[in-house]
């Protein structure tokens, strides 16, 4: 078949298509889909394992069912990769030797394409003693910069980099700090961030009562509530994190509540899972389902949506049996309770083919009454396979008595009744922003149209590039069936017209009969009132939801959704020149011995002004190892322009300090620098007074030429891989709609 655009065949062609050297592999989208329903159809008896295949071929045909990209990615391939998209990690023990075991095993995870996420709440906080050895402990979030620095290096499955959750409960004595983490802009890059908000902390804030820090059960200080809560709200409003998941919700909502306690979430937060928790993921295209878009009267075929639903249900279910695991613990973990996430996408633009706006009451109904469906034949199906595999080995009836089974239908809950489930969970909605873009650039999962129309740059081989343009879905079919005639902009509704209500109406209608989570973002306009924004959380909880993440334009992560302004920018204007040198100037050399070079580093600092009014004026880096020559000239003229400017330049030093070097770090006076760039970024900010001298200056600096360089361009939210600036932010993940990347975390 044809893709719907160029885009979707680039994707496909660049992570989907499966290619070997010599040249064979999937030669169309449709061998994908045949590699991808024979591969799994291999969970099934030798008698039914050809009509099973052809089943799930149909299923996946004109992407009416997106499995997630690691399937489509691994299956039928022989790849060392796992299928599934998720894991929360066990439980980290407090001593060093079980967190750095622990750190091994999310790199492992990662390494074969699984997101991780971890509750950081049992490492013991900050300034506790540790016995033995007499010394204090530095804290989950300084753990935390190890997993981000293992992150770094870990490409994911050889295509993306790994995705990573971390979690922290609102009683943990280090809370405070762990709300703040974000504010550092180069810090804990590689994590998404939640909040563990438990039904005690929401009592207690409502009274306007006193909130105890506690650890182990003990009582380190206590807090006011209202004070704490604020403090996290201004981190999302200022950084976009950490979000919040009402961990005690979640839990009393769980199917398997019986058997497991959960305390975690994925690094996009659909799944909330417990230790070593694991789940694979699919969603059903929406926009497909629409027989007749825009006529009036334009329904869903509900029909064909249960009969989806319940093939998707096999489908996933037999991924569990063929899958590898990067963990036994996960193996046995997911084979125990056979977890599975049965989502949706496309439902923007599904109800913009039945002549319905987002985020209306309307809008919610439909969407509640399609997931319905879903909820109710996934467990018709799952009660079914029971019958005929055997139920999940931790089933027991009590789940019967759960929230989400009791809402079922009295035919669906009999069927439960005699057979077990074979399922132990069987929705949620996940982000399916690559494959969303794969099956046309539709809406993705439950979200708002971003933009229904943006130009899109190609990158030519000799290095030019060229513009075409991408279009939503729905504003596709409508140019099909209507040439250019303008469509309803009452029905067109797009992310930047919808209020903060608007996008809570649509989740929580979806909560209510999606037994796992949701992924979504709330996205807020940037001079929302903060008064306003905190309360979009405390409605989120009020409506039912089990978690909220929301986006509103930062100074710290920019604006990643990239319009059109309404009326030219002004010019930029012109840099003033870089003040003269003066003829001497006062400074000191530090001098690094960097072990993986044979000669020591020598970093001058020279600065202007008297007393307080002291400031770095220029920066020298001289070795006799001219390996590093090149960088390190380029490196401080550079800087030194930055200097020269003025204003604060305590970013630079942070900005050195993130760089990690492939090639591994090195202990200096007991502290692990990660890269020489880093250790040159720890000698200027101790040079700034911001941190204890670890080296002496020595007594001369080497000669260098004066820095002449113009200073940097003010950092912006492009595109890592092609450097586009059409990045968008939703669900937790970047994706670009310029080349397809897309990264979560």
């Amino acid at each position: 078949m044809a893709f719907d655009n160029p885009l979707a065949a680039e994707i496909w062609s660049g992570k989907y298509r499966f290619a070997q050297p010599d040249g064979a592999g999937d030669g169309s989208v449709e061998a994908t889909w045949a590699r991808v329903a024979e591969a799994i159809a291999r969970a099934e008896s030798p008698k039914l394992r050809r009509a099973w295949r052809e089943r799930f071929e149909d299923a996946l045909g004109d992407f009416q069912f997106l499995p997630a990209g690691r399937i489509l990615a691994g299956a039928g391939t022989a790849r060392t990769v796992t299928l599934f998209n998720c894991f929360v990690m066990g439980a980290i023990p407090d001593d060093l030797e079980g967190i750095f075991r622990h750190v091994q095993e999310a790199a492992v995870t990662m390494q074969q394409g699984g997101g991780v996420g971890m509750d950081f709440s049992t490492i013991r906080p900050s300034g506790a003693p540790v016995r033995g050895v007499g010394a204090d402990a530095s804290g989950p979030l300084s753990f935390m910069d190890v997993w981000d620095s293992m992150c770094r290096t870990i490409l994911s499955a050889g295509q993306r980099r790994g995705a990573m959750m971390g979690c922290l409960r609102i009683d943990h004595p280090d809370i405070e700090a762990f709300i703040d983490a974000k504010r550092d802009g180069a810090r804990l890059r590689n994590f998404n961030l939640s909040v563990l908000v438990t039904d005690a902390f929401l009592e207690t804030l409502e009274r306007d009562g006193e909130w105890p820090l506690v650890f182990d059960g003990v009582v380190h200080r206590t807090v006011r509530a209202a004070d704490l809560w604020r403090r996290l709200m201004q981190g999302t409003y200022d950084c976009a994190e950490p979000g919040v998941i009402f961990i005690d919700r979640v839990n009393a909502r769980n199917n398997l509540a019986h058997c497991e306690t959960i305390t975690a979430s994925n690094p996009c937060g659909e799944q909330m899972l417990p230790p070593y928790g694991a789940c694979l993921l699919g969603s059903i295209n929406l926009a497909r389902l629409v027989p007749a878009p825009f006529e009036p009267g334009a329904e869903l075929d509900e029909d064909r949506l249960a009969a989806l639903t319940r093939t998707a249900v096999r489908f996933l279910d037999n991924v569990i049996d063929v899958s590898r695991y990067p963990l036994p613990a996960q193996e046995a973990e997911a084979k125990a309770k056979r977890r599975i996430g049965l989502g949706v996408t496309g439902l923007a633009d599904a109800l913009i083919f039945c002549g319905v706006p987002y985020g209306g009451e309307r809008s919610a109904e439909l969407t509640r009454r399609w997931l319905e469906v879903i909820k109710r034949e996934a467990y018709r199906a799952s009660a079914e396979l029971a019958a005929e595999k055997g139920a999940f080995p931790l089933y027991d009836p009590v789940m019967l008595e759960t929230p989400n089974l009791k809402g079922l239908d009295p035919e669906t809950r009999e069927l439960i009744a005699r057979h077990g489930l074979r399922n132990g969970c069987l929705t949620s909605i996940a982000p399916t922003g690559t494959t969303s873009l794969l099956a046309g650039n539709v809406s993705s999962g439950i979200e708002p149209v971003f933009a229904f129309a943006y130009t899109r740059k190609v990158r030519q081989p000799d290095g030019s590039s060229r513009e075409e343009a991408v279009e939503d879905y729905a504003l596709a079919v409508w140019k099909r069936l209507h040439g250019q005639a303008e469509p309803p902009a009452d029905i067109f509704v797009t992310a930047q017209t919808l209020t903060p209500a608007d996008h809570l109406r649509i989740q929580a209608a979806a909560q209510e009969v999606v037994d796992s989570s949701i992924s979504k973002t709330v996205n807020c306009p940037e001079d929302i009132a903060f008064d306003a924004f905190s309360d979009v959380y405390l409605d989120g909880w009020r409506r039912g939801c089990k978690g909220l993440t929301t986006y509103r334009p930062n100074a710290v992560t920019g604006s990643v959704l990239s319009v059109a302004p309404a009326k030219p920018e002004p010019p930029a204007p012109t840099p003033a020149p870089l003040p003269p040198r003066p003829e001497s100037l006062e400074g000191a050399t530090y001098k690094v011995r960097w072990p993986h070079s044979a000669h020591a580093v020598y970093v001058t600092i020279n600065d202007e002004g008297e007393g307080d009014e002291r400031r770095p004026f220029e920066i020298f880096v001289n070795s006799k190892n001219m390996e590093h020559y090149a960088w390190t000239l380029a490196l401080t003229r550079m800087i030194s322009a930055v200097f020269r400017r003025g204003g604060d330049v305590s970013f630079v030093a942070e900005e050195l300090k993130a760089v990690f070097d492939p090639q591994g770090g090195a202990w200096l006076a007991g502290r692990y620098v990660p890269s020489l760039p880093a250790a040159i970024g720890g000698i200027l900010e101790r040079h700034l007074g911001r941190a204890g001298p670890v080296c002496d200056p020595v007594e001369a600096p080497p000669a260098a030429p004066p820095a002449t360089a113009e200073a940097a361009a003010a950092p912006r939210a492009v595109c890592p891989r092609c450097g586009g600036t059409g990045l968008v932010r939703k669900e937790g993940c970047d994706t670009c709609f310029d080349c397809g990347y897309s990264k979560c975390g």
